[in-house]
Formats: C-alpha cells, sequence, structure tokens
C-alpha cells in the first residue's frame, strides 16, 4: 500500500430517515474521524455515523398460525439488527409457527437468530 492510498477516503451517501425531512447525508471517513455533511439536525448525524460504521434495521414479517390454513400473524423485531443478520432473522422467523390467542407486544421469540433482539406481535388474533 503506497502513502497515497493510505490517505484515500471513503464515503458514502444516505438519504436521512430519522426525521421527515430526508436530508442527502455524505459520510467520509477522514484521518479525523468520521464527517457527515447535509444534514439539517442532530439526527442526521447520528444517522449518518450509525449507518456508515454499523447500518441495523428493524425487520418486519408474518408468522404462520398454527391451524388456520394459510392464515399469518405479522411480526417484527423489538428493536433494530444489525443489517447483515438480517437474512438470518428472516430465515429464523420463517421457521415459527404460533397458536392464536396472540397480542401486540407479545414475545414469540427472545433472541432471534443469536442478536439478542426479541420478536414480537404486531397484531391481536384470536
Amino acid at each position: 500500500m503506497n502513502e497515497n492510498s493510505a490517505k484515500k477516503q471513503k464515503s458514502a451517501e444516505f438519504v436521512c430517515i430519522a426525521c421527515p425531512l430526508g436530508c442527502r447525508l455524505k459520510v467520509s471517513q477522514t484521518e479525523e474521524g468520521l464527517l457527515v455533511e447535509g444534514n439539517r439536525c442532530k439526527r442526521g448525524e447520528s444517522y449518518g455515523r450509525q449507518e456508515f460504521s454499523a447500518p441495523q434495521r428493524v425487520v418486519t414479517s408474518t408468522v404462520r398460525v398454527d391451524g388456520r390454513g394459510c392464515v399469518v400473524c405479522p411480526v417484527k423485531t423489538a428493536s433494530p439488527v444489525p443489517k447483515a443478520k438480517v437474512p438470518e432473522v428472516l430465515a429464523a422467523i420463517y421457521g415459527i409457527s404460533a397458536s392464536v390467542p396472540l397480542k401486540i407486544g407479545q414475545v414469540l421469540a427472545e433472541d432471534i437468530a443469536g442478536t439478542g433482539v426479541k420478536l414480537i406481535v404486531t397484531a391481536n388474533m384470536g
């Protein structure tokens, strides 16, 4: 690695979803650290840093309901999971089936796909 390539900046562009403004962010890795540009609020700076360093997503899906044919129940992760783990989380969700009654907020999995995040029900089903 020569000196010039070591000094190159890594950067990425995002549309911020932290608030309704939808700012276009440019995040760059500099020698001094991360530089976030284009944000119009502090939430945008936080979002840009998080998205650049370790992107996370809340996963929404459905699980089968036992004894109800093709009926499914909507679920989501209680908090964001690392973006790289989303396929594993979805695979784990697809393997779950639940029995009625189901209540909003009911936990179906305490640690979905080893993420430490709960999988919760998002609709009442009786």
